[in-house]
């Protein structure tokens, strides 16, 4: 479908305000691309590697990329975005779309950085994206054994540095991009059609929707196989840089990470601003855990003051797959992260572990939803958020045992902190049980500190603010020591603590 033929078809569509500007940005972008603009290469017809037009099987593949995005467009069209009077979008703040450009920036317009304005690497390889594309100059690609990272837009060029590095010459760079092909065709005819599915209402439609949006415009993202048996605890680091202002450009992050059969492999994936804290951030991942794989994923969000953050992450577990995702929330004056995991699979297990400080006006929100669909599978949630200032921080964790799924196991523990009179925190567990023989329980609390312990910290000498900042730093600790990786778990520890010495109004407490 061409850029012409999008925009007719989706003039016929009834839409609100927002999503007819976004329909009149996607038409202006992708009819910029197929003249040559390169907001988006397979948008244009092109293949995503360079000889991949010239077989049959790529050759489909970059078709179905082609299309991928305007069939996303029009499920977005079709369900439209979602608002606040939708149950699992009440708490956050939308309003600020209406003021954001939904097309990508130019790359012509990014600040000069450097490897010295990032974080500290963790980790093998990190791959630096800037406003959702890669930045090779940036980024450290060390080859290793069973996996191979690549680029949805220049694919062919990190398989060439994979190989250089390993030093495997021509026969490895070849056997990776080959490696890299297959992956892109899983990609383009599988996660799409399963987002834009879910749109119709296979599932969670409306907590699906910004997937569909990052689907429509995102440029480029990071493709991750590991193949079978690799075991690599700490394998590969991604770096999201937002760098536009919003009324200039959208960002979009997007990860496709497959795990193949008995793989141990864990994954770092960090998204922070530079040069401008005012950025629209719309990030979709995508994970697929094979048969009697583990997967340690851990995600930290550190965007700007003024940043907006979107985030959907979709996983899908087979049998005795596991899989933990670790996120921690710091930065962004609004974050809504979407969760959903389908057990699909006998005996899989999957760990949903979150700490979020926000102070301030910040707002903070989490929806994480676990599909029990296979029996004997494994559920846990636990969630701590601190809410100072004006902030507002919110879970709600969703578990749903579907007919059949005997012997799930589940538990959940919520609980917010206040750390201000004009704070708010939500949480929220839910339970939907369609059948017997399953052991499921929840727990959710939420108030100011224990006045008993903050008069024993009193007692012994330590002044109010050492004793707070403890009585903090321990209820968050909850969640941050299952960080399993040393020189991670310690940054991330840096910078909570430095949110924590931060002056947040403590009155009444």
């Amino acid at each position: 479908m061409s850029a012409s033929q999008a925009t007719s078809q989706l003039a016929s569509t009834p839409a609100s305000s927002l999503t007819a500007r976004i329909a009149a940005e996607f038409a202006i972008a992708h009819a910029g691309a197929a003249h040559g603009g390169g907001v988006r290469t397979a948008a244009a017809g092109e293949p995503v590697r360079g000889d991949a037009g010239r077989q049959g099987g790529d050759a489909q593949a970059a078709h179905a990329l082609a299309t991928r995005p305007e069939a996303a467009l029009q499920a977005l069209m079709d369900g439209g975005l979602p608002t606040s009077r939708d149950e699992n979008w009440k708490y956050v703040n939308l309003r600020p779309l209406e003021k954001v450009r939904f097309a990508p920036p130019s790359s012509a317009v990014r600040p000069a950085m450097t490897a010295a304005d990032l974080p500290a690497a963790v980790g093998k390889s990190r791959y630096v994206f800037v406003d959702g594309v890669l930045e090779p100059s940036l980024s450290t690609t060390t080859a290793v054994p069973g996996v191979t990272v690549t680029s949805a837009r220049g694919s062919g060029a990190v398989a060439a540095q994979n190989a250089a590095a390993s030093g495997t010459g021509n026969g490895a760079a070849a056997g990776g991009a080959v490696a890299a092909r297959g992956v892109a065709a899983g990609t383009a005819t599988g996660d799409a059609a399963g987002v834009v599915s879910a749109a119709n209402g296979t599932a969670a439609p409306g907590d699906l929707r910004f997937a569909l949006l990052n689907e429509a415009f995102a440029t480029d993202g990071a493709q991750i196989h590991v193949a079978r048996g690799t075991d690599c605890a700490i394998c590969v680091e991604l770096v999201f840089v937002a760098t536009a202002e919003a009324k200039a450009g959208a960002s979009y992050p997007r990860v496709s990470f497959k795990v193949d059969a008995n793989a141990r492999v864990g994954l770092i994936e960090r998204h922070i601003s530079f040069g401008n804290d005012a950025n629209f951030i719309n990030c979709a991942v995508d994970v697929e855990v094979a048969r009697d794989a583990s997967v340690q994923h851990y995600r930290v969000q550190q965007t700007g003051a003024r940043a907006i953050w979107f985030d959907t992450l979709t996983a899908k577990l087979a049998e005795n797959a596991k899989y933990q995702v670790h996120t921690v929330n710091l930065g962004a004056l609004s974050a809504r992260s979407t969760v959903y995991v389908k057990l699909l699979g006998e005996r899989s297990e999957v760990g949903v572990f979150g700490a979020s400080v926000g102070g301030k006006n910040q707002v903070h929100d989490t929806f994480a939803l676990v599909d029990h669909i296979a029996p004997n599978a494994r559920t846990e949630q636990s969630f701590r958020g601190i809410a100072g200032g004006r902030a507002r921080v919110a879970f709600n964790g969703k578990i749903v045992v579907r007919k059949g799924a005997h012997g799930t196991d589940s538990s959940q523990s919520l609980r917010g902190l206040l750390a201000g009179t004009d704070a708010e925190i939500d949480v929220r567990p839910q339970l939907e049980i369609y059948t017997d023989d399953v052991r499921c329980n929840h727990g959710a609390t939420a108030g100011k500190l224990d006045d008993n312990m903050l008069f024993y910290l009193l007692s012994r000498g330590l002044d109010r603010e050492t004793a707070l900042r403890l009585l903090k730093w321990a209820f968050l600790e909850d969640v941050v020591s299952k960080i399993e990786v040393p020189e991670l778990r310690h940054q991330i520890e840096e910078s909570l603590a430095g949110r924590l010495e931060a002056p947040l109004p403590m009155e009444n407490l």
